[in-house]
């Protein structure tokens, strides 16, 4: 087993992102099941309480997101998940030193998302477990001028020992392989997964996920929202091109679950120009996990 298998406690190496609204309770128990880790997001008091109701369907370890700036001012947040026994948290979107030693000191393993070397450097200075590598092509929240996985996680690799997770154009077999030459030891996904049977999204933003090319997400920046990727559709241009006064994802819900792809933006990486069919959690996962292996050796056979 490599340190990802050993610190998260699962078989396969492979993580499923923290998506706010959707990594609940039904997706996180079939990654879990499926032999990977899946991931409750704590930002809403329902994914909250999903870290109790996913015991109903899994006994195996499920792990959680830690949004930074969402708690900064509420310790509690520690309580709940050592209270819900997650054993594997992953922290992001703002300083890794203010929940590391009371996550670590409570027995929870730490990764913390970067986008940048130097966010890297500071997440191992406060004592980290681990790294989430995540390139700039990943959907969801982004830096603007961030760089791609295939730059970042050599980079990142070359300038620590810690174990590292890829994120950010992950999506099959041949993907998870190359991560795993460029310094990982495991992949975390979020666009795949949510082209699952158990995500629980409305078919028409699934539908949108199959239909877009490899050209066709985007990067918005408002002012006042975060950059997010997502996929290009009417109301993303608009949006980009005269910002609304409304809080980018007001409406989110609505398109996630109601199908409404106007009521606001489908955060979605660019490798959803890779995906071509919804299918159930434990095949995507399975199929990556035993043909990374062939992956492997196809690359070394065109070496000659």
């Amino acid at each position: 087993m490599n340190r990802v298998q050993q610190l998260l406690g699962v078989e396969i190496p492979i993580v499923q992102a923290p998506m706010t609204f959707i990594a609940r309770a039904r997706l996180a128990a079939a990654v879990s099941e499926a032999g990977g880790m899946g991931i409750i997001e704590t930002l809403t008091a329902e994914g909250r309480e999903d870290l109790v109701k996913v015991r109903e369907l899994t006994d195996k370890p499920v792990g959680a997101n830690l949004l930074v700036a969402g708690w900064k001012h509420d310790p509690s947040i520690v309580d709940i998940l050592v209270e819900a026994g997650v054993s594997y948290v992953a922290t992001s979107a703002g300083d890794p030193a203010l929940f590391t030693d009371r996550l670590k000191d409570a027995g929870i393993t730490v990764f913390h998302v970067v986008g940048s070397l130097r966010a890297a450097q500071k997440a191992e200075a406060a004592g980290v477990d681990g790294l989430v590598v995540e390139g700039v092509e990943g959907g969801g929240f982004k830096g603007a001028s961030g760089a791609s996985t295939m730059v970042l996680l050599p980079l990142v690799a070359s300038h620590t020992s810690l174990p590292l997770i890829a994120a950010g154009g992950i999506c099959d077999a041949t993907s998870m392989a190359a991560a795993f030459v460029l310094g990982a030891e495991g992949v975390q996904m979020g666009t795949r997964v949510l082209a699952t049977h158990e995500s629980g999204v409305h078919s028409a933003f699934t539908d949108a996920i199959l239909a877009a090319p490899e050209t066709g997400t985007m990067l918005v920046s408002v002012p006042g929202n975060p950059t997010m990727r997502v996929i290009a559709t009417d109301r993303a241009h608009a949006w980009a091109a005269e910002p609304p006064t409304e809080k980018l994802m007001d409406r989110v819900q609505q398109l996630y679950f109601d199908g409404d792809l106007d009521a606001s933006l489908a955060n979605t990486g660019q490798v959803a120009g890779r995906i071509d069919s919804v299918r159930p959690v434990a095949e995507v996962i399975g199929e990556m996990w035993s043909g990374c292996r062939d992956a492997l050796d196809a690359g070394r056979a065109r070496l000659g």
